[in-house]
Order: C-alpha cells, then sequence, then structure tokens
C-alpha cells in the first residue's frame, strides 16, 4: 500500500453555529480537526491520501470513518481504539480570531503511538504532513510524529510541518524546542506570521522567520500572512506572493489546513514549490466561503479555475 500523502493528527466532531458562541442555540454536527480539513484538501488537490490517527469506537466515529473515505480519503490507517472521539465546538467567524472551545482531553487520537506507524507504509509514502497540534496532544503523539518524520525523510520523501501553535495545548518554549529537534527531518515548514513566528522565533517579519528556519535547517519556509499574502523562502531566496482574493468570506476556520493540504499534495505531486504555493493559496481563499473545517473543499479544476482569474 503506498500513497502521495499521510497526514497525522486528530480528527475531530464539529459542533458548529451559525451564530457567534456568546449567541449560539443552535449546533449542526459536522467533521474538522486540521489533520481532518488537511487530509480531505490534498485528497481533492489529487493526492492519494491517507489519515493516521486512532479514534473511538462510538457511533460518531463511525460516522466519521464514513465521511473521511466519502470524501476520498483512505481510512486504512485508522486504527479504532476504547476512548472518545474528541470534538469541539465553534460559532461562525469569519475574521478567524477566537479560540474553540474543544472537547478533547483524553480522547483516543491523544493516546497516537509509535507503534500505530507501519514502516513499509512509510517508506513508500511520498509526502507526510503534520501539525504542532497533533505534537502537542500528547507525549507519545510528540514521539509519534518524530519517528514517522524521520522515517518519511529517510524515505526520500517530503516532509510538511505547520507549527499552528495552540497556547491551550502547549508553551512557546516547548514549540519552539520542538521545532527546532523536527528541523533536520523537514522540507517544508509553515509557520504563520504573527502568531507562530512570534511564539517560535520572537519575531513577526516574514523574512527574518525565514531566516530562523533555515538556520535550523529545514530548507524551504513558507510564511503564511493573512490578507497580507505570503512569504516563499528557497534555502534563503524570498519572494513576496500577494493573497488570492476570496469570492465570499463566511468563516476562517480551517483555510490554513486546506493550505497545508493542497501544498504538500502537489508537492507529493512533482509541482514545484512556487506552484504548489499559488495552488494553495487559490484553495485556501475558496475555502473561506463554506462554514467550518471543511464547509467548502475545492476540487482541483476549481482551485486552478480561481488562481488563473484573478492573475
Amino acid at each position: 500500500m503506498s500513497y502521495d500523502v499521510v497526514v497525522v493528527g486528530e480528527p475531530l466532531l464539529e459542533f458548529a453555529a451559525a451564530e457567534p458562541l456568546t449567541e449560539a442555540v443552535t449546533f449542526t454536527l459536522g467533521f474538522s480537526g486540521d489533520a481532518l480539513n488537511a487530509a480531505v484538501a490534498a485528497a481533492a488537490a489529487g493526492a492519494r491520501t491517507a489519515l493516521l490517527t486512532r479514534l473511538g469506537t462510538d457511533e460518531l466515529a463511525d460516522r466519521l470513518v464514513a465521511f473521511l473515505a466519502a470524501r476520498g480519503v483512505d481510512t486504512a490507517l485508522v486504527r479504532r481504539v476504547g476512548g472518545q472521539t474528541g470534538g469541539y465546538v465553534l460559532g461562525a467567524d469569519p475574521a478567524g480570531v477566537r479560540g474553540f472551545a474543544y472537547l478533547r482531553a483524553g480522547s483516543a487520537a491523544t493516546t497516537l503511538d509509535p507503534s500505530d506507524l507501519d514502516d513499509e507504509v512509510l517508506g513508500a509514502t511520498k509526502a507526510l504532513l503534520f501539525s504542532g497540534i497533533t505534537a502537542g496532544l500528547s507525549e507519545s503523539c510528540a514521539r509519534t510524529v518524530r519517528a514517522a518524520a524521520r522515517q518519511v525523510r529517510q524515505s526520500g520523501g517530503h516532509v510538511v510541518y505547520d507549527p499552528n501553535f495552540r497556547p491551550r495545548l502547549t508553551t512557546a518554549e516547548r514549540a519552539s524546542a520542538l521545532f527546532a529537534e523536527l528541523a533536520s527531518d523537514l522540507t517544508v515548514a509553515l509557520p504563520s506570521a504573527p502568531a507562530d513566528t512570534s511564539a517560535l522565533f520572537g519575531c513577526v517579519d516574514a523574512a527574518t522567520a525565514a531566516g530562523h528556519v533555515h538556520r535550523l535547517g529545514v530548507p524551504y519556509a513558507v510564511i503564511t500572512r493573512g490578507a497580507d499574502g505570503l512569504y516563499l523562502s528557497d534555502q534563503g531566496r524570498g519572494l513576496d506572493l500577494p493573497v488570492v482574493p476570496a469570492p465570499a468570506l463566511v468563516d476562517a476556520t480551517g483555510a490554513g489546513d486546506c493550505f497545508a493540504g493542497t501544498l504538500t499534495a502537489r508537492l507529493a505531486l512533482g509541482d514545484g514549490l512556487l506552484d504548489a504555493t499559488r495552488l494553495a493559496s487559490a484553495a485556501a481563499s475558496l475555502a473561506l466561503g463554506g462554514r467550518g473545517g471543511t464547509g467548502l473543499v475545492p476540487t482541483l479544476a476549481q482551485t486552478r479555475a480561481h488562481l488563473t482569474a484573478s492573475a
């Protein structure tokens, strides 16, 4: 069994409202989480994609697995174990400025362990994607992503890391130390500015942050800056890219995950970093038009058309 992309992390049950959490009383069940959002985006971008995780054995987890399969994500690497399936609650948030209400403590995915890794599968994987959220869930999760990154990199695959700093899960000091530990096995780092770059490197300037990434040993950095666009650095050669305008702005939830999943998929399928980044930016801008983490996941054709129209 071989994959273009393997995403490691926790999929979550999503309870979403059309109003802010301060007002909402009615919620709709969905399925999200940074790893799930990225995996669905990678599959939509044309990659044979699998999600490596643990889930509970409850009925809602059954529905989550079915959701993944229906969106083209292979579930052979999903291990069903005892324990609850994690979730979160969110309200409408076009600006993406508030925190979520998480219901994930002690979830099945937090018990992910290096024993869940398949050497043969990872050895044939073209690209691995994971985030600082996954590493911050538990020490066993951190060991798992470290081991997976090492295996894929040693086999010649890409390893893409989105720091996705969350102060509810970890401290800036631990997140910075983890990045330094992972760096030698990474191909591309995707820190956001200023949220990730401030926590990891103590700076807000994208070029300065990219310099930190390269000094740690990561050859490529893509610094996302929201409405201010992107800064792409190829081993120190920097390029500013403008944002791709969003046709509609409904909810920012999952847009960054869509970016990461699309970029990883296109790298795995042979695109250069610049082309992969531009496509990822276009996909993320379309994703802003949906509510929740996977409310709108564009197809590759839609993404290409949007990028062309925005040029």
